[in-house]
């Protein structure tokens, strides 16, 4: 990873916002500013200063994992530590990531400054590194492209092994097996089997119910090497499909297709939504697409940018993100076409290559 590019990134964000130095708490943006991937612990970076806290359990690990950074022991609880963290910056204003940290923590932090007696104020600095993560550097990109083969792999795989008769649980538990055997780590979220009018919830949990014949199946996967996910949706149907199926279908497949081959480098993140919603309000399918089109996969499996309604993010080069239409109809299911995609000289390239 080149930390250092990234470092050197985020100051000049620091700059711009007139901010003295940053305190990282989120998981995935520890990671990608030092390497540590440690439970616990936190970096305060300043133009001059990398610091990484964090308690006695990781501090070996620390020092091998993020040898750039100082290293500095939490002992006891916050407010014993935190004023000793800082005490010594002359830091005026130190953002934190205000979308991360919780209410009870902001208070302790602002306590904690208060009785040292600390000249330093938190500013709200939310999402500095996440903008930064939306633009992927090439081993990133070989990453996230490993991840999306195992999950193509395992659709391929889990088509000849679903049948009639084996339940949402059943079916997902052999995804996550072969997930997990062909070189995952840890998923990234569970895998989503739903069946009939379960296949409604776009975030459905496999539940006992038993798969039919001629219903649509909505199946949800994602793997993960080296910290970096992909995230695959595809709509099957055990036996012969019916006429409501089939129409359904061909809408999403017609939107996601014409989404993926106009979206341009420029284009905001509602005006590619928009590319799609179109085709399927025009069906009168518009009230059954409730999500946005995409979302870009990286440490996690949402992060920016955003495809949906009021999004003003611009979508550049080396931006991967998902394209996946959906209709949903109470009742009788869903259908969801889903595909990782990258933004290479401002147009869309998938990565994604399992079958539809």
């Amino acid at each position: 990873m080149k930390i250092g590019n990234r470092l050197q990134n985020l100051r000049h964000i620091l700059v711009d916002k007139e901010l003295d130095g940053i305190f990282i708490s989120q998981t995935e943006n520890r990671y990608y500013l030092s390497g540590f991937d440690g439970s616990a612990g936190f970096l305060l970076i300043t133009p001059q200063d990398t610091i990484l806290a964090t308690d006695f359990r990781y501090i070996e690990q620390a020092k091998a994992q993020a040898s750039d950074y100082e290293i500095f022991q939490t002992t006891g609880d916050l407010s014993t530590w935190f004023p000793k963290l800082v005490a010594d910056l002359n830091l005026g204003r130190l953002g934190f990531e205000a979308g991360h940290i919780t209410f009870t923590m902001y208070h302790r932090l602002t306590e904690a400054l208060n009785k040292a007696q600390s000249q330093s104020s938190l500013v709200p600095a939310d999402r500095l590194v996440e903008s930064l993560r939306a633009i992927k550097e090439p081993e990133e990109i070989e990453l996230i492209t490993q991840a999306v083969a195992i999950t193509d792999e395992a659709f391929n795989y889990i088509q000849g092994e679903i049948s009639t008769g084996m339940s949402e649980k059943e079916v997902a538990w052999e995804i996550e097996k072969f997930l997990r055997e062909n070189g995952s780590q840890s998923i990234p979220f569970d895998v989503i089997v739903a069946s009939g009018p379960n296949s409604v919830l776009p975030h459905a949990k496999p539940s006992p119910r038993i798969i039919q014949s001629g219903e649509p199946i909505i199946i949800d996967i994602g793997a993960r090497v080296g910290g970096y996910s992909s995230d695959l949706s595809r709509t099957i149907c055990l036996g012969t499909p019916n006429s409501t199926f089939n129409k359904v279908y061909d809408i999403i497949l017609g939107a996601q297709l014409t989404a993926m081959a106009i979206i341009k480098g420029g284009m905001t993140g509602e005006e590619a939504d928009s590319l799609a919603r179109v085709i399927i309000e025009e069906t009168g399918y518009g009230e059954a697409f409730g999500h946005g089109l995409g979302h870009g996969v990286g440490l996690t499996t949402h992060e920016p940018p955003r495809l949906g309604p009021n999004s003003t993010e611009q979508l550049v080069d080396g931006m991967i993100f998902t394209v996946e239409p959906a209709i949903y109809r109470t009742g009788w299911g869903g259908v969801r076409i889903e595909d990782v995609v990258i933004m290479e000289g401002g147009k869309l390239r998938a990565i994604s290559k399992a079958k539809k």
